[in-house]
């Protein structure tokens, strides 16, 4: 009775610290969205207010209708297409690459996986001269692949994904040689459905951080129609900033946040399945 008594208190503790942690992560959020329903004199009053004291729809209409300066629909539509693209390259390569590290047999396999996990450690901002002269030489420069192709073969991506593999009985590669398959019929028909459900984690890793790229489009792309919405925010805080107009940087900010926040709502369960890495076994 003592142990069930202190189980409920120390979970009510929990439940009021997590309570607490929600808070002070959402009270930002929650006040930039009422804070873009407000107007500017709104905005500019002194003192706390979380509520606008009227609620208005043009800090959304001057950003949406904004064409020429700032055209925050079309910076939404090139990240929605930039992340797309990568994630969907990512998903090949690294479901390739995971395969031939952790299914297939060859000299030095693992030492130079551990080689290039092991470079992985140096710090991304050290990519990043090489890596603007890589897509500069290679006419990339304010294009879509200045932003798609770079991070394709993440090494973190590919340890997990290995890793997932790994724990997949080799007999079920034994069996489908027996039957005359190759590697190739391996990978696809075998390997490939087991490995959805890390798989899918790692896709919405991919998207989110490709999303809120902020570094490395600004580098890579300085034409107006070419960034993406991140980038652009950057610009809109230049434009609008002289003006002190925070209710469109706040309406912008949280059209930003729209897709991946509808991402994680409603892939959580793929985010639970992470923890496990032998989601797919079974037996």
């Amino acid at each position: 009775m003592a142990q069930s008594k202190s189980f409920q208190i120390t979970k009510w503790i929990c439940y009021v610290l997590l309570t607490i942690a929600a808070t002070i992560w959402l009270l930002p959020a929650i006040y930039a969205l009422t804070t873009s329903f407000k107007s500017q004199s709104d905005v500019m009053q002194t003192g706390f207010r979380l509520l606008p004291a009227s609620w208005i729809m043009d800090n959304y209409v001057r950003v949406l209708s904004n064409t020429s300066s700032a055209p925050i629909v079309r910076w939404f539509f090139n990240s929605l297409f930039i992340s797309t693209t990568h994630t969907l390259l990512m998903m090949v390569f690294v479901s390739l690459a995971s395969f031939g590290y952790a299914r297939m047999d060859f000299k030095y396999r693992d030492a130079l996986f551990f080689t290039i996990l092991a470079i992985s450690m140096f710090p991304a901002v050290v990519n990043i001269i090489p890596n603007y002269m890589i897509v500069h030489k290679l006419g990339w420069v304010n294009t879509p692949l200045a932003v798609i192709m770079p991070g394709l073969g993440g090494v973190g991506n590919v340890f997990l994904v290995r890793q997932f593999m790994q724990g997949l009985p080799k007999s079920y590669d034994e069996s489908a040689r027996m039957d005359g398959a190759n590697d190739f019929t391996i990978y696809f028909k075998i390997i490939l459905p087991l490995i959805k459900p890390v798989l899918i984690v790692t896709s919405i890793f991919s998207f989110t951080g490709s999303w809120n790229d902020f570094l490395w489009p600004t580098i890579v792309l300085n034409n107006v129609n070419q960034l993406t919405i991140t980038a652009g925010l950057q610009l809109l805080q230049d434009i609008y900033g002289n003006y002190m107009v925070i209710g469109q940087l706040m309406a912008s900010a949280f059209l930003a946040m729209i897709p991946t926040s509808l991402l994680f709502i409603f892939a959580q369960k793929y985010f639970i399945e992470s923890l496990n890495l032998n989601t797919g076994i079974k037996g």
